[in-house]
């Protein structure tokens, strides 16, 4: 297992969070279609946009980052893939969610029962009040089993301590019976991975899903999804805010501000080269970024909640760098001149 720490170092390397720095091999282009495509989605909340215009792709065995502070849609982006958003509070009102050729904003909702767990899988990011306090461990994890495979229980139970062993739960025969107030948070969090990959998901969308656990299980937890990830096909959208996994695990980042994407690359594109005025701001308050023992700096300002959003790109009031066209129109995602997979939204890109 890798140690954990940063190391200072050119382009991506610069901010992956392990000492022990290689060059992940990045999942090859094979030219199919993505398992996962988001077109266009637009989610209503009161009359206002919670997220627009979102477009977004994950080919099968491909992990893809997406990142950005508290407040800019990345979470119920991800409840909408699963249709969890808590209608009608929030709703879509435009766009498709495309798995493999299939809309599942348009499926009946008994098939859409048959998709969660089986096909596409959730790591949620709070593991304190996402389990059940009034069942085992052994059934919530057994339970997707139960339901999508033609297994005894007996059976599930023997996959659910698989399962809980390979995501390094200690002693997975005895936490099969014991209750999730009887567990730390860092173990709360690994059974509700456990139960996401219980099925072998097609997809699998992780929001934050190392939030409760030190870096060390953190670390592989995260080298368990890249190897499930390679050898099964599973792509996997991964939502968070440390910028060095998404540095060291991700295919391609997507950027998100205001509820919009506001660009898209390849990693190595992105870290080396970031064109959009906000992700450069993020890179730029990372610790890897800085002198060690210097003052990190921050964004001034904060993210405009929607229905305050400003008219033009909603970022401009905290740019450094905006101008006339920024406070006026929004900026369409365009690809970057020179670099046709490095897509961007803004008026005056770097």
């Amino acid at each position: 297992m890798k140690e954990p720490g940063a190391q200072i170092d050119k382009r991506r390397g610069q901010y992956m969070t392990n000492s022990a720095v290689q060059d992940r091999p990045r999942s090859p282009d094979t030219g199919q279609a993505p398992l996962l495509r988001l077109e266009g989605l637009t989610l209503g909340a009161g009359g206002n946009a919670v997220v627009e215009d979102v477009t977004l792709d994950a080919a099968a065995g491909e992990m893809v980052g997406l990142v950005g502070e508290s407040g800019c849609g990345k979470s119920v982006t991800a409840l909408a893939i699963l249709r969890l958003l808590a209608e009608p509070q929030i709703r879509p009102t435009a766009g498709r969610v495309m798995l493999d050729g299939r809309d599942l904003l348009s499926l009946p909702m008994r098939d859409m029962e048959g998709v969660r767990g089986n096909d596409v899988a959730m790591i949620f990011q709070e593991p304190m009040t996402s389990l059940n306090p009034v069942l085992t461990v052994g059934d919530q994890v057994s339970e997707a089993i139960l339901l999508h495979r033609d297994v005894s229980r007996a059976g599930a139970m023997e996959a659910a301590e698989a399962m809980l062993a390979k995501v390094g739960l200690p002693a997975p025969h005895r936490a099969l019976g014991r209750y999730p107030h009887e567990m730390s948070g860092g173990q709360r969090q690994r059974v509700m991975i456990a139960i996401a990959l219980a099925c072998g998901p097609r997809l699998l969308v992780a929001d934050e899903p190392t939030t409760a656990l030190d870096v060390t299980v953190q670390a592989q937890i995260l080298d368990l999804l890249d190897d499930l990830r390679r050898e099964t096909g599973m792509a996997v959208l991964l939502i968070t805010h440390d910028l060095g996994v998404v540095a060291q695990y991700c295919d391609r980042v997507a950027v998100m501000y205001g509820g919009r994407i506001v660009e898209q690359a390849p990693a190595d594109a992105l870290f080396a080269h970031p064109r959009h005025r906000y992700s450069q701001a993020l890179l730029a308050t990372m610790p890897a970024s800085n002198p060690p023992g210097a003052r990190l700096p921050a964004i001034a300002g904060l993210v405009p909640p929607p229905g305050k959003r400003p008219p033009g790109c909603a970022y401009h009031p905290r740019c450094a760098h905006p101008v006339e066209s920024c406070a006026a129109r929004m900026p369409p995602l365009a690809p970057a001149t020179g670099a046709p997979d490095h897509s961007v939204r803004c008026w005056n890109p770097a």
